[in-house]
């Protein structure tokens, strides 16, 4: 018996509520010579040896991840993540069942949920972070959106500097939102003047550090620029590790920072799923996107956690959805669990970062890379 149990009725309603006569009509944007006329010439049997073997050679011809540089504004890397971090991960008393919105039976989960913020708060030196975003670049399209709701304006700025799909990401959601965005060209020398496209209609200017070609950028004149004309920073990274080796984004007057988190405990795995960091100030909290996990005593006074909406307050109990931003699936709770536990089990990201800056010392910098590639 087929899984999917719908009736000829069933199907003819579902064509007709989407206005088409057939489903071969769905493929009509196809064109005809694309489309497969009868199943795939494959071979019938072959012993799983077999298969192995022709599987194998077909993956040679992909670049292993392994074999070519990792540069620090790339957003996708290969740190050691110890074989303890997925051990510890599946243990009962952190992979709890169901989602973290039970916390009756969620406790393990929403533990490292909080110790999750904690670390990415220090990390940012930001005073408080959500419990993850989607990845880096949904991140950054939510900060965007949050400042525009704090600002009540709707024009961002976009550094050169900034990872060409995060760029994209927010060119996106700015089209659908009906947004303006101001996307300077792409700046690989770090000379652009972004402080001359901050204007009083500006919403936010979103600036990565270290940049996508790998310039560390001085956010302190950015934000002044920024604050000056009643707008936010938005700072943006995409090797959290380097956080360990230079000046925390918040300490250079971020108002919102964010980034992506894979390096820390997540493996490449292909691209994804990865675990956006999202960052930002106390008084900014209510527009903050995501879950908060928040700690909290049990009916018998024990600590416990809780998720908790930072839109709802004791005058005001209606749910603003609008304004929530996108909510953690029950999957994605696993990964800032591998980042809680990586980070924890890696000690001190400074003592990382520097480890990685002197392994990677023998290449030097993008250009001098870029030179010897070519």
């Amino acid at each position: 018996m087929r899984y999917l149990p719908n009736t000829d009725e069933d199907r003819a309603a579902m064509l007709a509520r989407v206005g088409v006569a057939s489903i071969d009509d769905l493929f009509a944007d196809i064109p005809a010579g694309k489309r497969l006329s009868a199943l795939v010439d494959l071979p019938t049997t072959k012993s799983e040896i077999e298969v192995e073997r022709i599987l194998g050679k077909m993956a040679a011809k992909n670049v292993a991840a392994v074999s070519v540089p990792f540069f620090v504004g790339a957003g996708a890397y290969r740190h050691h993540v110890p074989a303890s971090v997925d051990h510890l991960i599946q243990r009962s008393e952190f992979l709890t069942s169901y989602t973290p919105y039970q916390p009756e039976i969620a406790q393990g989960t929403l533990q490292y949920l909080f110790e999750f913020q904690t670390q990415v708060a220090n990390l940012t030196a930001m005073e408080v972070a959500n419990a993850s975003m989607y990845d880096g670049s949904t991140a950054t399209a939510e900060a965007v959106l949050m400042a525009q709701r704090l600002t009540r304006r709707r024009k961002a700025v976009l550094s050169g500097g900034l990872h060409p799909q995060y760029r994209s990401v927010v060119e996106t959601i700015a089209t659908m939102a009906g947004d303006t965005v101001t996307a300077l060209p792409p700046d690989p020398h770090a000379t652009e003047a972004i402080l001359a496209a901050i204007d009083d209609d500006t919403a936010c200017v979103v600036v990565q550090s270290p940049s996508f070609y790998g310039h560390l950028i001085d956010l302190v004149p950015i934000a002044d620029k920024a604050h000056a004309v009643g707008a936010l920073l938005v700072s943006v990274f995409t090797e959290v590790v380097a956080l360990g080796a230079i000046e925390p984004p918040g300490a250079q007057g971020a108002d919102i920072v964010v980034g992506e988190g894979q390096s820390i405990g997540n493996p490449l795995t292909f691209g994804g799923p990865y675990v956006g960091l999202f960052a930002t100030r106390q008084k900014f909290v209510r527009q903050m996107p995501g879950r908060l996990c928040g700690e909290t005593v049990d009916a018998e006074g024990k600590r416990g956690f809780v998720l908790t909406d930072r839109s709802i307050g004791d005058e005001d109990l209606d749910l603003r959805w609008e304004t929530l931003g996108r909510r953690p699936l029950p999957f994605e709770t696993s990964l800032p669990g591998l980042f809680a536990v990586g980070d924890v089990r890696s000690g001190s990201t400074k003592r990382v970062a520097t480890a990685v800056g002197e392994g990677s010392a023998a290449v030097g910098s993008v250009h001098e890379w870029l030179a010897f590639a070519h």
